[in-house]
């Protein structure tokens, strides 16, 4: 990402006394029009850099200038060692454990006490996670239109976007970009995208807007819910909506209130829960979820010897 591109540049600057653009360009795996591109934002954010053309010529800080540590306490930057980790355990490259490497060059005495936090943003999908998020990073850097095959509850469909950030949210990654197909600003999750592929084609960044992804704008609600739950999966309840929603019924039962936004999903929740969940509103979902009763009961009906025999 560029912000962490930039951090490292301005670390390997104080570092060395002096480097050049395609030292850089290798380094951090990008062009030197790319690299061009970072000396000039970190002037315009007040570096004073200093290049010099032709032999024995380079990129430096100029003479006196040094960023004061003192700024950062010891716990800061444990908090920034903590994020570059989390991002390293999503990276198909050893970027982001490189940069730790340089933040920590001669920081022993800086950095102390043992870690604290520890986040892995893999989950179970880092083998097809992580070469997805460098691609798609990759395309964002270089303006170039993503294209994949996009498996929504709705049907498949190929997409070509022009992408903008990679976010993670609701314990999963997505990409926010602008859909070609649907002529609007798309949230994409990378777990349904396949086939995915970076194209030599360019875009002119749009004036994208940062993504809304509060609560009431993705799940807007709109269809309100009373179940009563067993006891027995209280730990479940308590885990996805908190120990404040369900109140204790005179037969021990949990009455559970809420407002749910999508009523296939609904469904699919309550189904896992089986016999330890009886809906009482809406009637809609009470009524598909004894029609999916019954036709879950005639599949298991009879042996499963039988069921390959009839369907052969």
């Amino acid at each position: 990402m560029k912000i962490d591109r930039l951090i490292g540049i301005l670390s390997v600057l104080l570092q060395e006394e002096k480097t050049t653009a395609p030292e850089l360009a290798e380094k951090f795996e990008v062009s030197r029009r790319t690299i061009n591109r970072d000396i000039e934002d970190l002037g315009k954010a007040g570096i004073p850099i200093r290049t010099m053309q032709g032999t024995g010529g380079g990129i430096c800080i100029m003479d006196g200038y040094r960023i004061d540590r003192t700024l950062l306490t010891s716990k800061d930057m444990q908090m920034i060692l903590a994020g570059l980790r989390s991002l390293d355990s999503v990276s198909g490259s050893r970027y982001y454990s490189r940069l730790m490497e340089k933040l920590q060059t001669g920081s022993s005495e800086f950095v102390s006490g043992r870690d604290s936090m520890l986040i892995d943003l893999s989950s179970w999908y880092k083998g097809s996670l992580a070469p997805k998020i460098e691609m798609i990073q990759d395309a964002i850097e270089n303006r170039r239109l993503l294209a994949f095959r996009y498996y929504a509850p709705s049907g498949e469909s190929a997409r070509t976007v022009e992408p903008y950030y990679v976010v993670f949210k609701w314990a999963g990654w997505y990409v926010w970009a602008w859909c070609r197909k649907r002529r609007d600003f798309r949230l994409f999750k990378l777990n349904r995208m396949d086939q995915v592929s970076v194209s030599d084609t360019t875009f002119v960044c749009r004036e994208a807007p940062m993504p809304d992804l509060s609560n009431e704008r993705i799940f807007p609600g709109g269809i309100r819910v009373k179940v009563l739950f067993d006891s027995e999966v209280k730990w479940r309840l308590v885990e996805e909506f908190g120990p404040r929603c369900f109140t204790e019924t005179d037969d021990g039962r949990l009455l559970f209130c809420a407002d749910y936004t999508d009523m296939e999903n609904l469904i699919a929740w309550l189904l896992t829960f089986g016999e330890k969940a009886e809906v009482l509103e809406p009637a809609e979902a009470r009524e598909r979820i004894f029609h999916t009763a019954e036709a879950m009961r005639k599949i298991y009906r009879e042996p499963v010897q039988r069921s390959r025999e009839r369907n052969q």
